[in-house]
């Protein structure tokens, strides 16, 4: 019978851990009709020669799958269910793909005609058209400056087309995710049923290590798709628009809300002139989280291809190029304060208009 890690020897025999506990259900006999006929152990092949180091009495395994299946082979071991859940991903993989394509490939089409513009057109145009939206959106002077001098510096260490490249991708996945995510959070404000369905979904995606969002997609469409690394940063950047959008219009005075209806508004003329006004600045504290989110997860998702400032990053670990890899996140981080400054500077902006309004 084979045997793994953690046996115990009584007269020179080898015993599972929990052969005791088989034996006393009187399985021993279905046990060993699973045995498998694997080649021996480490374990095994020292016991053979005598020269096995007997465990400890308080070195017992936790009853796993592997530890189990030492003392009964009918039970499946650990990577058998690994194996399981890798073929029955392939298996549906071809109804996904089927479902997935026609309707992710919008997606690649706006990532690859943004990357077109940013990388195609001249670097004064660029410059021009992101300064005069950064104004029309803040009217600060200080922030069109400093992003003029971030622009600057980008060009200046020939990491102009890198950092555009970053920012388009970051552009269309915000996009993407206001576009999906307000809907989301405006439904979610107005049924708790629907709420307290998504919430989980929003825990889940808010806490899965980020490179696990790359292992399904990989498996799904072919490395060097915009879509692949697209659904990935749109999937991780959702989660605080909706989440601020369905607390931002939860917060809405409900006096405001009576009165409302008093004027004999309907539900959609509240939402549109009411609420959805009331909970901008949460939308908009909503909109900068998931921009600094597509950021963070751009970076990452530069190990599927995804193009700008995070494949310089990963040049730089790769080939041990440390000046690289500082200067790419030297860019980072003033890419990240950039975008961070001009959303936190349009939120003011619509804070002050707010108070002139009431």
């Amino acid at each position: 019978m084979k045997h793994g890690c953690g046996p115990f020897f009584f007269g020179g025999t080898q015993m599972a851990t929990y052969d005791w506990f088989f034996n006393a259900l009187g399985l021993r006999d279905w046990c060993d009709a699973g045995t498998s006929e694997a080649p021996m152990s480490m374990a095994d092949l020292l016991a053979e020669t005598g020269n096995a180091v007997e465990e400890p009495f308080y070195a017992i395994p936790f009853p796993s799958l592997d530890a189990l299946n030492e003392a009964c082979g009918q039970i499946t071991q650990t990577r058998d269910v690994v194996k399981g859940l890798e073929e029955g991903f392939l298996a549906i993989r071809p109804a996904l793909r089927a479902i997935l394509d026609p309707i992710t490939q919008p997606l690649s089409w706006m990532l690859d005609g943004t990357l077109y513009l940013f990388t195609q057109a001249p670097w004064f145009l660029i410059m021009a058209m992101l300064l005069l939206v950064t104004w029309y959106a803040t009217r600060s002077v200080s922030v069109m400056l400093f992003n003029a001098f971030c622009l600057s510096f980008f060009a200046f260490v020939d990491h102009f087309e890198p950092a555009m490249e970053t920012l388009a991708v970051i552009l269309v996945c915000t996009v993407i995710s206001a576009i999906f995510g307000i809907p989301i959070g405006i439904a979610m404000s107005k049924s708790n049923r629907l709420q307290r369905m998504v919430i989980p979904v929003l825990d889940l995606l808010q806490t899965l290590p980020t490179f696990v969002y790359l292992i399904p997609l990989i498996f799904l469409f072919p490395i060097g798709e915009s879509r692949l690394y697209g659904i990935a940063i749109t999937l991780y950047a959702i989660v605080p628009i909706i989440r601020l959008t369905d607390l931002g219009i939860r917060l809405v005075d409900q006096d405001v809300i009576e009165a409302g209806n008093a004027f004999g508004m309907n539900a959609r003329q509240k939402l549109s002139k009411v609420e959805l006004p009331l909970a901008l600045p949460n939308i908009m504290a909503g909109l900068n989280q998931t921009i600094m989110m597509s950021l963070a997860m751009v970076v990452i998702a530069s190990m599927v291809t995804a193009p700008g400032l995070g494949v310089l990053v990963l040049r730089g670990i790769r080939n041990l190029e440390l000046g690289v890899g500082l200067m790419a996140g030297i860019c980072i981080v003033l890419l990240a304060v950039m975008l961070d400054r001009t959303s936190k500077a349009a939120l003011s902006r619509i804070d002050r208009a707010k108070s002139k309004t009431s």
